[in-house]
């Protein structure tokens, strides 16, 4: 997986630190937070916080004891080791869109279909740049909505061998989840020595954690297995338009939750989650790619880093509608600061169009070829004596040229990164070959991936294991 050794790129002073410090000190004691929960409330309780109704007013001291629990990196493992992850460090892992409704394939916008949901997971086995192909990569509305969740992780597990996301629309599916992640791995002790699902877990922002996500929450955190406790922020509707505002709200939800996870179980692995961006102050709707949204996460790479914890942030967002010039700018626009600021756990990596309502599978394919850029510029010079090239000027001397240099002729396959997708060609080249944008590239290259996909080995026992429990919970839920 990639490393990222490139120094941090941090913004916040000392004085601004300790500004924010107090912040969210006192937001959190004054204003409290509400967990819709009640095993929550009582694990608060219980530890000394005050509860009044649903609303736990904690001591910051109290919740900075909690988080120190949590570890600052641990390891995520994948069916096939050589896809395990390291999450925290200099470590950071991609994974797919999270959460469309909507698919976006050419000029056509549609529904999500279980079959999309698979072939979203196929791109993002066949693209070594991710991680993992994500949880939710598009909501398969053709499939009955009780059950879809064991369709979705049977897809992950079979047409992926990478580390995959957990459901978790309820405490039922999370089980479900972490059964079915024990059949492929063979027991829970397994997984709990090592985990082997991550999960989302938002904040209904302002300062509310909801029933569903706290169910779930509970079930992964009983396991050991990792969860990413994310305030969902747009500035100017779920926290205030200023982003000083906007960092203290997010630390006192994020660290309330990972506090909540300290409890349930004390050591129990966690991400120190972020999703900030803002909205048009004119529409109302929601703006990615924003100039505030970056300086967002490059604060927030600091603030988790303060706080001895691994985090997450990024992707490849934006507000545009199609894979255009926008989606580009907007998407390298929250990708750069995600690299400057070193984050461990990037969802929304690749497909992300129209604010998160679609999938797209063209966008899919210009987002791997950004990631796999900055990858490349992200990644340190080797500077030796053989990089100094002086043998090259011996043999070419004043005035020449290098292309046939034997310095070049050894490393010319290697020298410099080689797009995917862009295109390089001469005008009149490339009118004889189509006249093709970026769009219908990389909409040729997906249906290409599509079209050489072999699935990743799967023992049949397991699979037979894993078909039979799927549909034995379809019958019993009533789908």
């Amino acid at each position: 997986m990639f490393r990222n050794r490139m120094p941090r790129y941090e913004v916040l002073s000392e004085d601004a630190m300790a500004t924010l410090d107090q912040g969210w000190r006192r937001l959190m004691s004054e204003i409290g937070v509400e967990f819709m929960d009640d095993r929550a409330l009582d694990l608060f309780r219980r530890a000394g916080q005050k509860v009044e109704d649903r609303t736990v007013f904690l001591d910051p001291d109290f919740v900075l004891e909690q988080v120190a629990k949590a570890p600052s990196e641990f390891d995520l493992q994948a069916r096939n080791p050589e896809n395990t992850v390291h999450i925290g460090a200099d470590a950071m892992a991609f994974g797919a869109v999270y959460g469309p409704p909507f698919v976006r394939e050419g000029e056509v916008r549609r529904d999500g279909t279980m079959e999309d949901f698979r072939n979203f997971s196929r791109l993002a086995q066949s693209f070594p740049v991710l991680d993992s192909a994500g949880g939710v990569v598009t909501e398969p509305n053709d499939t009955p909505l009780d059950s879809r969740h064991l369709d979705m992780v049977y897809a992950l597990q079979t047409l992926t061998d990478k580390i995959y996301m957990g459901n978790v629309v309820s405490g039922t599916n999370a089980a479900d989840t972490i059964a079915m992640t024990e059949i492929l791995f063979g027991s829970r002790e397994t997984i709990e020595e090592t985990p082997a699902i991550i999960s989302l877990i938002n904040c209904n922002s302002p300062l509310r954690w909801d029933d569903r996500m706290l169910e779930a929450q509970f079930e992964y955190t009983a396991a050991n297995q990792p969860v990413v406790l994310t305030p969902f922020i747009l500035m100017g509707a779920m926290s205030p338009v200023t982003i000083p505002a906007a960092l203290v709200q997010q630390i006192t939800e994020a660290l309330s939750g990972i506090a909540l996870s300290q409890l349930i179980r004390p050591g129990a692995p966690v991400v120190f989650g972020s999703f900030l961006s803002n909205i048009d102050m004119q529409s109302g709707s929601p703006t990615f790619g924003t100039p505030e949204s970056g300086i967002g996460l490059l604060c927030t790479g600091q603030i988790a880093r303060h706080f001895n914890l691994p985090f997450r942030t990024g992707g490849g967002l934006t507000s545009s509608q199609v894979p255009d010039a926008q989606a580009g700018y907007e998407a390298l626009m929250t990708l750069l600061p995600t690299f400057l600021a070193g984050a461990n756990w990037v969802m929304h990596s690749a497909g992300w169009l129209e604010g998160g309502l679609v999938a797209g599978f063209e966008k899919f394919v210009i987002d791997v070829e950004l990631v796999q850029m900055l990858q490349h510029e992200f990644t340190p010079l080797e500077i030796d004596e053989a990089s100094m090239a002086f043998g090259a000027h011996e043999e070419v001397g004043h005035g020449g040229h290098f292309l046939g240099a034997a310095h070049t002729m050894e490393r010319f396959r290697t020298c410099f990164y080689r797009p995917m997708l862009s295109s390089s060609e001469n005008y009149e080249r490339w009118m004889r070959n189509g006249a093709k944008d970026t769009a219908t590239r990389a909409g040729e290259i997906y249906k290409q991936k599509l079209e050489e996909y072999e699935p990743p080995p799967l023992d049949d026992a397991v699979r037979e294991e894993l078909e039979a429990y799927v549909n034995r919970r379809r019958t019993e839920l009533g789908d």
